[in-house]
């Protein structure tokens, strides 16, 4: 809020490591600001031929709101600001998911849509800019170069697209379980993918509409300008904005419209730790308001470390490994688990009931696509040390041991048997799995004629084989 309205990324400030600042009202030099005029009597050249002199955004972000250390090994004091604003920001997840989706679900409203407005605008008022035209061209322009070489990897495209829909995360599947059964969730999922893909597209014209009117304005490339990350955000596009008539106009529509993206991105998250935790403990239900308050505090003491001076390095790190390679390997058991274990077919099956028969050539497609297609395309700058990257590595396997400690607990607390056969039973369905209500089911398919489907038997699970000239069952305890 205090960058928004102060604009303070116009003008070189008095830090004691700015000395590399240039900006348009002057050049900071030993610990003094200089104007123009000053900085050609004083015969000051050694900024301005530094490859590696910043603009005020920059300085102000690394130096006034990060502190920066020089490493990830520096971990420095907790910023107090921060640590404010990210309590601030837990607070108000607390108090929007304090009742489940009943009450996020009205602030979805606003937080979804916002975002969408601030966009429009500030397109509108981007292509008008003089140099927008060129940065726009320079987005939609292919590099043809690059796509006929064989070291391209278009992998790295099926990802990126992975991780902006974030199938692997468990949002979606939360979110989507308070659906009713017939809700056409085929239909769902292609409007979010659609939308996803228009949405990053459009979002795209509007960053590089600013870009180059900056481009324009610092007489440079657009490809000079361009940056990626936390740098795009708080630093390439601040710079533009600070250069606008009513600067600290679009200031605030830019910064409330990042604002409102991280709490949408925090909600569906948020409810899927809840979620989780209240469905292995239903006892808990009764409780949701402590379970997510608990789940708040445990969040936000663990994001101070991202407030101190090397939080930006941690950030990093938890990005480069948390949400990297361990999700996309979640992502392939899912997709094995369904197409190859339970069945895709029997998947589409399950569908089906919920949104009505399909043609053959539609399972045929999800069914390569599930099998084969998705899970071969997941195959697919500062140095951290040693034992940074160890740290990563923790961070990156503790998801799989999640997973694969649940799995051994399964198997200890399974029935007694051999061990194939407590996978064989571990990879049936439930007894409880299917519609609450039976009468949702389409009545030209039986929901149990499925082989191997599990029943109990005096409280004890046992596999149940169906025959197809008998209406009898045999029951084959484990």
């Amino acid at each position: 809020v205090h960058k928004s309205f102060a604009c303070v990324t116009t003008n070189c400030y008095s830090y004691e490591e700015a000395d590399k600042c240039i900006a348009d009202n002057g050049t900071y030099y030993h610990k003094k600001c200089h104007s123009p005029s000053e900085v050609i009597k004083l015969n000051i050249t050694y900024l301005a031929e530094q490859e590696d002199k910043r603009p005020p955004a920059e300085e102000y972000f690394t130096i006034q709101v990060l502190g920066l250390s020089s490493g990830i090994e520096e971990t420095g004091e907790i910023r107090i600001r921060m640590a404010c604003c990210l309590l601030l920001a837990w607070i108000i997840v607390f108090l929007c998911l304090s009742k489940g989706v009943q009450s996020s679900g009205k602030v979805v409203y606003f937080t979804a849509l916002f975002p969408y407005v601030v966009l429009v605008i500030l397109f509108i008022r981007g292509v008008s800019l003089p140099g927008a035209s060129t940065g726009i061209l320079f987005y939609l322009t292919p590099d043809w170069h690059q796509l006929a070489n064989a070291q391209i990897e278009f992998g790295d495209a099926a990802v990126q697209i992975f991780f902006a829909l974030s199938p692997a995360w468990g949002g979606l599947i939360t979110l989507a379980s308070y659906n009713k059964f017939t809700n056409n969730c085929y239909k769902d999922s292609l409007i979010v993918a659609i939308s996803n893909i228009l949405t990053s597209f459009f979002a795209g014209l509007v960053i590089f509409s600013v870009i180059g009117f900056l481009a324009h304005e610092l007489k440079v490339e657009v490809k000079n300008v361009v940056d990626q990350g936390a740098g795009l955000a708080f630093i390439v596009y601040p710079e533009v904005v600070a250069r606008l008539p009513v600067s600290p106009l679009w200031s605030l529509l830019f910064f409330v419209m990042l604002l409102t993206l991280g709490l949408d991105s925090q909600f569906a998250l948020m409810e899927t730790v809840t979620t989780a935790i209240l469905d292995r403990f239903p006892n808990l239900r009764d409780y949701k308001i402590w379970v997510v308050l608990a789940v708040a505090v445990f969040g936000y003491f663990g994001g101070l470390i991202f407030t101190t001076n090397s939080g930006m390095y941690w950030l990093q790190l938890v990005d480069k490994y948390a949400a990297n390679w361990s999700v996309l390997l979640i992502a392939i058991s899912e997709c094995i688990l369904i197409s190859w274990v339970y069945g895709a077919n029997r998947f589409l099956r399950d569908i089906q009931d919920m949104i009505g028969q399909q043609s053959k050539l539609w399972m045929f497609f999800w069914t390569w696509m599930w099998k084969v297609i998705t899970p071969a395309a997941l195959l697919d700058d500062y140095v951290y040390p040693k034992w940074a990257d160890a740290v990563g590595w923790l961070i990156g396997v503790f998801p799989l041991c999640v997973v694969i400690g649940m799995g051994a607990y399964k198997l200890s607390t399974a029935p007694e048997g051999s061990l194939s056969e407590k996978i064989r039973l571990l990879c049936q369905p439930t007894p409880d799995w299917g519609p609450a209500n039976r009468r949702n089911i389409n009545a030209l398919t039986t929901y149990d004629s499925v082989r191997n489907t599990i029943v109990l038997v005096n409280g004890l699970p046992v596999i149940q084989e169906s025959h197809a000239d008998s209406e009898s069952l045999e029951d084959n305890r484990l």
